[in-house]
């Protein structure tokens, strides 16, 4: 709600300033604090480009964190290059978190702050990506996704160690942050303002065709605009796909198999299922007297109830022997299934009670036979004996790689059909090629084929998990240029004549704009225009409507509510449709006096944004405290660097 009010001051300063970057690191590849400060003595060397408190932060460690954002974005843009990444001062802005995360650390080392092992390893694991699918740490898991971030353990736990000492620095002066409610009343009342007003469009379409562009013109218009015609780059892949075609002979089944498989099932022998009602009673006593009842006559149900059981508290439902034993114990399991139907059973000793039970029911359900059930048991062998082949050919294919061989030589000695792709873009597209479509194995290996280096050794992907993967190289590369201008001419020219079309459409809507500010009504004025113009609408918002939508609202609609009350403002259209005209003719003040709860929420926000800012300040002071050393030369080097090596891989 309040980033109507104070749009930019958001979680994204909390996202740093309280080191949460490497969680995001672990579970998504996208970091934005995190390797830094913690290094060897010394101010900034040749190779660093700053100190701080003493300590370096290396080029290495910075060339490291851009990698890693550069991942994390190109899971949102797989076209994004390192050059398009790191335009304006992106390399600044991550040395200077880095900067901030190693201050924190080192002054909170200053004033005797410490993690122990034991708290580290308890966040590590917490760390979702780290667990099982039953929310448990799992040690391959944990290997996995530090070799996926390239990153050693010793690394993660030295990130760890500084962000939770960032962490206790921090969070108490993010959280101390109070709002008064007067002041939340004034911006709960400001939210409930309303306006009114008048739209008009003047539409892009409205102007005609106007004047042919001549060549010259074209000509141009291109050589301004090259970047939006620029083709992306693309990349020539050569890949061979194997799977199960490849180990059919080695995954087939033997009868042997079957037969083990068979009988190692419990699922396809004879089974017993019962249905049970059960009471658990503390003493032995109470158990033989409750025994005692049932035997006389009373209903099981009844002696429960009398003896405080409600009907869902005796109720098992159909179990079988082993699902029981495992409830209560195998000496009670033992006489429960070893009686007959209808029968009470107890007191039986069990590991927290003494348990009569009575049998209900009993189902008996013969064994399936070995022919009913040999196709579904040859399938699920030879499915995990094919993932098994195919993960040995794939490791086997991997380590003729590391041993030298090439692509055409792995894929001449395994047998594998080679297929080059056309000259593809990060999506897949063919730009050379409208008619061109890829093959659906090409697509999981784009990525992959984007993030090597043109005639580097060809690596192992996959394609289907555990099922199919691929032998990929890239063998050529085509940079990202414009095409020259008679292979786009007639979309460049449609271009400049909608732009110049844009152009009349603007100069007449801000010629009704003037007018408007002159004192002539807005209807009167789009009617003086002398074109042929959509009506004018009427147009009332609330400023709490507003807040709500964020993105979604209407920029005309949004301009009520940042311009004064009985004038003009010229906005354009979406998509280059065209030029709205807004006017503001009435506002009405809000008042929060009747809505407690809007208050209170926008008091809440408000402390939000009061503990970003007290912890963003908090941050300046503790980098103005410890002793930092910045290493222009340095930076600037390693920009050169980044920018020279083209991917940043």
């Amino acid at each position: 709600m309040l980033t109507f009010f104070r749009r930019g001051v958001t979680a994204k300063i909390m996202l740093v300033v309280l080191g949460l970057s490497l969680f995001a690191i672990v579970i998504t590849g996208f970091g934005t604090g995190g390797s830094g400060g913690i290094g060897s003595f010394g101010g900034p060397g040749a190779g660093d480009v700053a100190s701080v408190g003493g300590e370096k932060i290396t080029t290495k460690e910075v060339t490291q964190q851009v990698n890693r954002q550069l991942s994390g974005a190109r899971q949102q843009n797989p076209e994004l290059d390192l050059a398009t990444f790191l335009r304006g001062n992106v390399l600044e802005q991550i040395t200077d978190e880095m900067v901030s995360v190693a201050a924190s650390f080192a002054f909170g080392r200053d004033q005797g702050l410490a993690v122990s092992r034991a708290m580290i390893d308890r966040e590590i694991a917490s760390i979702p990506a780290f667990q099982n699918l039953a929310g448990q740490f799992d040690q391959q898991a944990f290997e996995a996704a530090l070799d996926r971030q390239k990153l050693s353990p010793d690394q993660l736990r030295k990130e760890l160690e500084t962000q939770m000492i960032q962490r206790q620095l921090l969070l108490p002066a993010a959280g101390s942050a109070f709002v008064p409610r007067a002041i939340a009343f004034q911006y709960a009342s400001l939210l409930l303002e309303s306006r009114s007003g008048m739209v008009g469009v003047v539409p892009t379409e409205a102007m005609g065709a106007g004047k042919e562009p001549t060549d010259a013109e074209i000509a141009a218009y291109y050589s301004r605009n090259q970047s939006r015609y620029t083709i992306p780059e693309r990349r020539t892949i050569r890949y061979a796909a194997f799977g199960r075609e490849q180990v059919g002979a080695a995954a087939k089944a033997t009868d042997a198999e079957i037969q083990q498989a068979y009988r190692q099932n419990p699922e396809y022998a004879a089974r017993e299922t019962r249905m049970l009602s059960s009471v658990v009673l503390p003493d032995e006593a109470a158990a033989r007297a409750f025994a005692q009842k049932v035997a006389g006559g009373t209903a099981f149900a009844q002696a429960a109830q009398q003896a405080g059981f409600g009907a869902a508290d005796i109720a098992l439902g159909e179990q079988t022997k082993e699902a029981y034993q495992r409830t209560s114990s195998a000496a009670v399991a033992n006489a429960v299934f070893g009686a007959a139907k209808g029968a009470a059973v107890g007191p039986v000793k069990g590991p927290i009670g003494w348990h009569v039970v009575k049998v209900d029911d009993v189902k008996v359900t013969g064994a399936k036979p070995l022919e009913a059930v040999r196709g579904a048991i040859a399938a699920e062998i030879e499915k995990r004996k094919a993932q098994e082949a195919v993960a040995d050919l794939a490791a086997r294919i991997e380590a003729a790689i590391a041993d030298g061989s090439s692509f055409d030589e792995v894929a001449q000695k395994e047998k594998l059909a080679v297929v080059q792709s056309e000259p593809v873009t990060a999506q897949g597209a063919a730009p050379g090629n409208p008619a061109y479509r890829a093959p659906p194995e090409l697509a999981p290996l784009v990525r992959t084929a984007f993030e090597v280096e043109a005639n580097a050794e060809p690596v192992v992907e996959t394609i289907t998990p555990n099922e199919r993967f691929a032998l990929v190289a890239v063998t050529n590369v085509t940079a990202a240029a414009a095409p020259p201008l008679a292979q786009v001419r007639e979309r460049v020219k449609a271009d400049l004549a909608a732009r110049n079309a844009s152009e009349r459409a603007k100069a007449v809507a801000a010629s009704i704009v003037s007018k408007i500010n002159a004192g002539t009504p807005l209807a009167r004025a789009f009617a003086e225009s002398q074109v042929k113009l959509p009506p004018v609408q009427p147009v009332t918002a609330q400023r709490r409507e507003i807040a709500r939508q964020g993105e979604q609202v209407p920029p005309a609609l949004a301009m009520l509510f940042s311009m004064p009350r009985g004038k003009a403002k010229l906005i354009p259209a979406p998509g280059g449709k065209g030029w709205f005209v807004v006017s503001l003719d009435k506002i009405v003040p809000g008042n929060a006096a009747g809505t407690p709860e809007l208050i209170d929420a926008v008091k809440s926000q408000f402390s939000g944004v009061l503990g970003d800012e007290y912890a963003r300040q908090f941050t300046a002071a503790m980098r103005a405290k410890v002793k930092v050393k910045r290493n222009e030369d340095a930076m600037g080097q390693l920009r050169k660097e980044l920018l020279g090596g083209g991917t940043g891989q």
